[in-house]
């Protein structure tokens, strides 16, 4: 193989600000549907139910976005 064929690995600084970018994907929109769903409604089980189904809706969007961001050509 070329040189210019071969994957260029990514550093660790550049996997630590796309993690963290996917982390923000992930965790702040279920907070927010927790939160605003425990002050509207006054109820702790649906407020973390609709949390729950959110933060699953969020991974798998994260997980697709990861595919793009954690590859380097």
């Amino acid at each position: 193989m070329s040189d210019n064929e071969k994957s260029i690995k990514l550093t660790i600084r550049e996997i630590v600000i796309r993690g963290t970018i996917i982390a923000i994907i992930v965790t702040i929109p279920s907070l927010a549907a927790f939160v605003i769903t425990w002050v509207f409604l006054d109820d702790f089980i649906s407020g973390a139910f609709s949390g729950l189904i959110v933060h699953l809706i969020a991974l798998i969007f994260a997980w697709k976005i990861s595919k793009k961001l954690l590859v380097k050509k």
